[in-house]
């Protein structure tokens, strides 16, 4: 008896592992398609074969992919790699009902080790060990029997075209609800695991050399300032923030009091900005690449001189990148860029580096550079979940209680809002003390300030929680991102303040920083677009 279950589940060829494994992927850590499909497809007789249809093809489909890219040297590590893969992308969509696309790969490989421990949970050791692990312990016991080549290419073969042929027959038995799956809910497709994560990856992969340059694309050889002799110099900071969205500003009407500083400064608010992307990996090049939303790409941002290139090529002006966050996400590649998530250059350390750290010292630097415009790049730590309790020293906890973990489903919907509310205090703070640094500079420099978030954040609407979700289906609450300027006297004189009051109302997107950016020095080049320059 001990010997039969031996031979039926611990031994045999690969196709039979290609089952077993195909069968848990599908039925196991799956639950996050389904329950999405079964919003899409409510649970009664007239949609019951369907949606069993739907965990047939999942399996087939999985098992087909097994077929076509594991071979003798590569099946059991490529087995146990899935599956781990498989266990962490089952708890992340679960648990966050995120989708794992290349986006999400890209914020993946781009993640900080600080970053990473704020997403670990004793819930993802869980599904690493239970449903990762110990699968993959039975792929590496399993005892594969080879075959002869011939008859190994023979069944090869055969799977393939079997399931091919189970896989077109299921299509068109079923045909009329294969057709609005595929064209109106194509959404549901992002949830299959592993399937739809392999194939993001390898399109992250081909990201990587697509169309790549050796030498970055000059697109403005032509940019230059012209001043006159006594005209005042130009001092101007951009704070870039972090999961910031707009209707968590007490600026845009929101109930509770999160800008109490920032509404005593005579500032120009932007309550209809959206994001360039849902990430930070994709907004924050794209918002300082010519490229606006739909014509952005990895390769051609990266390939491509990006506005602070320009500013700086003209000579005359400095350029400075602060990080608390990540780092630029390769915006900073050819400009002063200092790292200050660490209390090796942040002096405001606790729980975390803070971001009114990168204030410290920039007297120094703006006394270093006296004779030249300055243009300082302030990255924020900002709102960053979900553990949105560290994005703030204890004093600015006024909303309470918060939620006190990353495992935002451990905590009430109240809680979690007082969390990220607090930290949009502390990024009050930060913005008014930024205001206050360059108060001290107006009588001889022009000075201005500009915010920008670079996404918003899901709080739990609808019950989706963080950000990242493809832009077509992504709710507005990850793309409506906070943006607000602020300038000193001369700098609003020079800018007709009056004229410009009525912006505020208009719509705009991060597609306008780069021509914005470029008329605030007063940067003549053909690559200017007046009209879409904000303060034009």
């Amino acid at each position: 008896m001990t010997e039969n279950i031996r031979t039926l589940f611990l031994e045999g060829s690969v196709y039979k592992l290609f089952v077993f494994i195909s069968l848990f992927l599908s039925l196991v850590l799956n639950g996050e398609f389904y329950t999405q499909s079964l919003a899409v497809y409510s649970l009664d007789t007239h949609n019951l074969a369907f949606l069993g249809s739907l965990v047939v093809l999942l399996f087939l489909v999985t098992y087909l992919v097994f077929t076509l890219t594991l071979f003798e040297w590569n099946i059991k590590y490529g087995l146990i790699f899935i599956l781990i893969v498989s266990s962490l992308s089952s708890y992340f969509m679960n648990t966050y009902h995120i989708v794992i696309d290349e986006t999400m790969i890209q914020n993946i490989v781009e993640t900080s080790v600080n970053e990473a421990l704020d997403l670990f949970s004793l819930k993802q050791v869980f599904y690493l060990l239970f449903l990762g692990l110990s699968p993959s312990l039975y792929v590496y016991y399993y005892k594969i029997i080879p075959l002869p080549l011939k008859k190994e290419f023979f069944l090869r073969v055969f799977s393939l075209l079997v399931i091919l042929v189970l896989i077109i027959s299921i299509y068109f038995s079923f045909s009329k609800y294969y057709s609005s799956f595929f064209r109106e809910h194509k959404v549901l497709r992002f949830y299959i695991n592993p399937v739809y994560w392999i194939y993001a990856s390898g399109k992250y992969v081909g990201m990587q050399f697509k169309d790549k340059q050796e030498d970055l694309q000059i697109i403005s050889d032509d940019a230059k300032i012209i001043k006159t002799k006594d005209a005042a110099r130009k001092l101007v900071i951009v704070v870039v923030g972090e999961t910031a969205r707009a209707d968590r500003f007490s600026l845009n009407g929101y109930k509770r009091k999160t800008n109490p500083l920032l509404e005593k400064e005579d500032f120009l608010n932007f309550e209809n900005m959206s994001s360039c992307g849902t990430s930070t990996a994709v907004s924050v090049p794209c918002m300082f690449s010519i490229y606006k939303r739909n014509e952005y790409s990895y390769n051609k941002a990266f390939s491509t001189q990006n506005v602070l290139d320009i500013l700086s090529s003209t000579q005359e002006i400095e350029v400075l990148w602060r990080d608390n966050n990540s780092d630029s996400k390769g915006v900073a590649l050819s400009i002063e860029y200092e790292d200050y998530k660490s209390s090796k250059n942040n002096t405001l350390c606790d729980e975390e580096c803070r971001d009114e750290g990168m204030l410290v010292g920039l007297d120094a630097y703006v006394n270093k550079h006296k004779n030249k415009d300055i243009l300082i790049i302030l990255h924020q730590m900002g709102n960053h979940g979900p553990a949105y309790y560290k994005r703030y020293p204890l004093s600015f906890e006024r909303f309470t209680p918060a939620c006190k973990t990353n495992q935002l489903q451990e905590c009430t919907q109240d809680e979690i809002n007082n969390a990220y509310d607090n930290a949009i205090l502390y990024t009050d703070y930060f913005l008014s003390k930024s205001i206050n640094f360059l108060k001290k500079y107006e009588k001889s420099y022009n000075v201005g300030m500009i915010y920008m978030s670079d996404h918003g954040e899901s709080l739990g609407e609808n019950g989706i929680y963080l950000h990242g979700l493809p832009y077509f289906i992504a709710p507005k609450e990850q793309t409506h991102v906070a943006s607000l300027m602020w300038f000193g006297k001369k700098m609003q004189k020079e800018l007709k303040r009056k004229n410009i009051s009525s912006l505020s109302k208009n719509t705009y997107t991060q597609d306008n920083l780069f021509h914005t950016l470029l008329g605030m020095f007063e940067v003549q080049s053909l690559v200017y677009d007046k009209n879409m320059d904000i303060l034009n």
